[in-house]
């Protein structure tokens, strides 16, 4: 991992620093409001290539819609995503369609197809795409499941699948056709431990191999720890901290503290936002 770390409690201009001149990902002024609510509020953010950027912070506050953004599935209200040099915003249908066949993406519930083998949902990809001889389908998938450690398992169907399994077959369809970008959507709920070691272990394995440049969303920061090289906070509608994750499990600021610490309250607090509780209850002010 690279020891260049960055100061966690600095502000959301630190979220570009280090991909300086190197990101897969460029996101300049994001704006967007959901239902009346500000998910995000005039955000920049780079996402390193060649690297393992993680997205982090509490429920609700927009980690999954900023993967939306990247892959053009939501529009923003105001502000520029980047990817791999295209203008997100810009691309016509055919031309969305090609980037997303650049990108893998590991759902959080795997989505694996229920009636198809392992086999037939890693091939998947391949025969809606590609016009490719069976021999050289049957390869690639073979391939691509030995990487994963389940070729032995090519036979078996979804039902038959532990949610490990289950989400090591998920990763090898994401990346069957060699994506340039890996999302992974909380790659790590459910599994057991030795299953999230081995997810752990293919994440990073792949990541270094393949020279794909990853975005990972998740909450379990332990995990998190052990593969990203950065590490983005959200919360407020603002990126809040920044840096490696060895950095922000010491930080000093409030954010920092109340997540990584796991903390009830602090800067998100425990209420949501109410009207006043005697009032509601229709006491009258100074009643006993």
């Amino acid at each position: 991992m690279n020891p260049r770390v960055n100061d966690p409690t600095r502000s959301n201009q630190d979220a570009r620093t280090p991909a300086a001149g190197n990101a897969c990902v460029r996101i300049r002024g994001l704006r967007t409001v959901l239902n009346g609510k500000t998910i995000f509020d005039d955000v920049d953010l780079d996402i390193a290539r060649g690297k393992i950027t993680a997205i982090m912070g509490p429920s609700g506050t927009g980690k999954t819609t900023l993967l939306r953004h990247i892959t053009g599935q939501l529009a923003a209200d105001c502000g520029d995503i980047e990817v791999d040099g295209r203008h997100v915003a810009g691309l016509n249908r055919t031309q969305l369609f090609d980037l997303r066949e650049r990108i893998g993406y590991l759902f959080q519930n795997s989505a694996l197809l229920t009636d198809f083998s392992v086999f037939e949902n890693v091939a998947f990809p391949l025969r809606q795409h590609l016009r490719l001889p069976e021999e050289i389908i049957r390869n690639i998938v073979l391939t691509r499941l030995q990487s994963v450690g389940l070729r032995g398992a090519a036979h078996l169907m979804p039902s038959e699948l532990s949610g490990g399994m289950a989400r090591r077959v998920a990763l090898a369809r994401a990346i069957v056709r060699d994506p340039d970008l890996m999302i992974y959507d909380e790659p790590f709920v459910g599994l057991d431990p030795i299953a999230l070691n081995q997810i752990l272990t293919l994440i990073r394995t792949l990541n270094d191999t393949l020279g794909v440049t990853s975005i990972l969303v998740a909450h379990e920061f332990s995990a998190v720890r052990r593969i990203a090289d950065h590490v983005v906070l959200i919360a407020g509608g603002k990126f809040v901290a920044s840096g490696h994750p060895d950095v922000l499990a010491r930080g000093e600021s409030e954010w920092t503290r109340q997540f990584f610490g796991g903390e009830a309250d602090g800067p998100v607090p425990f209420q949501y936002p109410a009207r006043d509780y005697a009032a509601e209850l229709g006491f009258a002010a100074g009643a006993r």
